[in-house]
């Protein structure tokens, strides 16, 4: 009869303590307490699983019932460590918590207690997954854990030590095991393939190493499995891969960079190939999640060896994420990262997986560029500074060409409508001139304080935009002469002036109107409040005024076109010559006079139109 398989996790179970892997502090720490006789009367062995807590455990049982004993190198032959290692002793009693874990169970322990051990020292109990006890149970032991007979040892292992009740953990020597390093993995791998004579490459060891997670118990495990898959050829990556239903390292890669150059069809491709070799969508989705993480981890570590201990990986690959994400921000990686774990939570609970799964690929692959925080914020410097065209810092320069004046077509009306008031507006046109000149010198001269030319400058540059706008000739003087802004948003402009008979004729539908029509068409909104009110006398903050030529609005194509009406431009003449028949004939009469009357008595019987010539002309009457 042949004899039965053993498997090779039990086959290379480590039988002494120099056999452990990776828990180097907790094999120095039980064997100095053997070799010094400080035997502990009970042990609290927490850890990952596979990562040796019950062989610990049988180690020091051997160790200490060994006919040798105690000894740190039990001798294998005596009766103590066959039966041991056979899994049939009598002195050493493994109790397994999650089918024993009722007051019963516990109360059946403290019977057999008493009784001495047979062929060994000490009558050891090892109880395997003691989180699952009751807390009656662990009640029960309570006590007697304390304080055992002087030749019973209790051996308690759990992968939950946070289940465990304090009162239990206060009377056990506690040892946290690690998981095992994937060097230390490959390693043993390593030495029982050529044991066993397995032809495997060191990539596919690294591959059940990481598989583990840090587990020996589950790497042998799995060594085992893929053993007997063929003997014909080496055993590599993808092999192992296929038996996991995990993506390789290179499907991986070519699927990230489809996502990050956002090429959706070549992306929609992989994911169908994917899928179709049997890979499940949560699979795909955790595989994914795993790659952009250590792709994190080897673009902001520029030591290879601790990118290589973080990730699990080979030299090979670590490399080739380290030429992927030269080309990236890690913003980028984190955000894909979040939407992967979002459809990761929709994919658990959905029954159409894989739909989830093509939104998921769709929308990372279809996303626009990627613009990194340092192109953001040196964007942003810029626009502050004024460095990029169409800022307010170079308006100016930008709108110049709004500012070429156009000289608009004129109707044979209208040129002898200005023959006829050429002799009375020269003297007028020069006066004027002149007090533009001498306003626009004293603003030039009047000091600006730094911390606010960039505000004056955007409220100067808004305001002259909206006189711009309005189409009435007078109205926009007007505004241009008395007027000074205050607020200028597309939510609403706020505008003051010095004298309250000026806030009231600005608020007139005449003047009201072209304003806020201006506006709108300035901001470009359907609706805009226009806030008039009296100026603070307090106020002497001043805001530059652009030339009387630049205010010219440019002539809209429509106007241009299509020339007035004829009866609209005879009604303006009269208009025009009624207001001027209005005026006094000689300006000097109308200063001699007013000096006798207050403002409101000097514009009382004034129509409109001569009120409207009057703050044209700052308050004084023109020959």
């Amino acid at each position: 009869m042949a004899e039965r398989y053993l498997p090779l996790y039990r086959k290379y179970r480590p039988q002494t303590f120099k056999d452990l892997i990776g828990q180097e502090n907790i094999v120095k720490a039980l064997s100095n307490a053997i070799n010094l006789n400080k035997i502990s009367h009970a042990y609290l062995l927490c850890g990952p699983r596979g990562t040796g807590k019950t062989t610990t455990a049988r180690i020091i049982a051997k160790s200490l019932n060994c006919a040798k004993g105690p000894t740190l190198e039990p001798c294998g032959e005596c009766p103590s460590c066959k039966d041991i290692a056979n899994s049939t002793p009598i002195d050493v009693i493994e109790i397994d918590a999650a089918s024993n874990r009722k007051v019963e169970d516990a109360r059946n322990i403290l019977e057999k207690i008493q009784f001495v051990p047979v062929n060994g020292r000490y009558k050891i109990y090892i109880i395997d997954e003691v989180h699952m006890l009751t807390t009656e149970a662990f009640n029960t032991l309570l006590k007697t854990l304390e304080e055992p007979p002087e030749n019973v040892i209790f051996i308690l292992a759990t992968t939950e030590p946070h289940k465990v009740l304090d009162t239990i953990i206060s009377r056990c020597q506690r040892f946290d095991f690690r998981r095992i390093t994937t060097q230390d993995i490959v390693a043993r791998l390593k030495y029982i393939c050529e044991q066993e004579k397995i032809s495997i490459t060191e990539d596919a060891l690294y591959t059940i190493a990481r598989s583990s997670a840090g587990g020996m118990r589950d790497s042998l495990a799995l060594l085992d499995q893929i053993s007997v898959l063929d003997t014909d050829k080496e055993i590599t990556a993808d092999d192992v891969n296929e038996m996991l239903g995990r993506l390789s390292f290179e499907t991986l890669f070519e699927l990230s960079c489809a996502l990050l150059n956002s090429d959706t069809q070549n992306s929609v491709i992989l994911l169908d190939k994917i899928y179709n070799k049997g890979n499940e969508p949560l699979q795909i989705i955790t595989n994914l999640i795993q790659y952009f993480r250590n792709l994190l981890v080897v673009k902001n570590c520029t030591d290879r060896k601790i990118a290589a201990e973080l990730t699990q990986l080979s030299e090979a690959h670590i490399l080739h994420l380290k030429e992927q994400s030269e080309n990236i921000e890690p913003e980028q990686v984190l955000y894909t990262i979040e939407r992967l774990s979002y459809y990761s939570k929709e994919i658990k609970e959905t029954t159409n997986r894989y739909l989830w799964l093509e939104l998921c690929i769709l929308e990372l692959s279809s996303n626009v560029k990627y613009v990194s925080y340092a192109q953001l914020i040196e964007r942003i410097e810029k626009l502050e500074a004024g460095q990029v065209p169409g800022t307010l810092n170079n308006v100016t320069a930008a709108a110049k060409p709004l500012f070429i004046k156009q000289e608009p077509k004129t109707l044979p009306e209208e040129e002898s409508l200005k023959d006829s008031l050429s002799e009375k507006s020269s003297t007028s046109s020069l006066e004027t001139q002149e007090k533009v000149q001498e306003v626009e010198i004293k603003q030039e001269i009047q000091p600006v304080s730094p911390a606010n030319t960039h505000e004056k400058e955007d409220l100067s540059v808004k305001w002259q935009g909206i006189l711009q706008n309005i189409d009435s000739i007078p109205s926009r003087m007007f505004f241009y002469n008395l007027s000074k802004p205050v607020e200028l948003t597309p939510e609403g402009i706020t505008i003051t002036f010095a004298k309250e008979i000026f806030v009231k004729q600005a608020q007139d539908s005449s003047k009201n109107a072209p304003l806020k029509k201006a506006a709108m068409n300035y901001f470009s909104v359907e609706d805009i409040n226009v806030h008039i009110k009296l100026a603070d006398e307090n106020d002497n903050t001043q805001i530059s005024k652009p030339p009387l030529e630049k205010l010219e609005r440019k002539p809209a194509a429509a106007d241009v076109q299509q020339p007035a009406n004829e009866q609209e431009i005879q009604d303006d003449a009269q208009i025009l010559a009624e207001t001027l028949g209005q005026l006094p004939e000689k300006k000097q009469d109308f200063e001699t006079n007013s000096a006798d009357y207050s403002e409101e008595d000097l514009t009382e019987n004034l129509s409109d139109q001569s009120k409207m010539v009057l703050e044209l002309f700052n308050g004084k009457y023109i020959e």
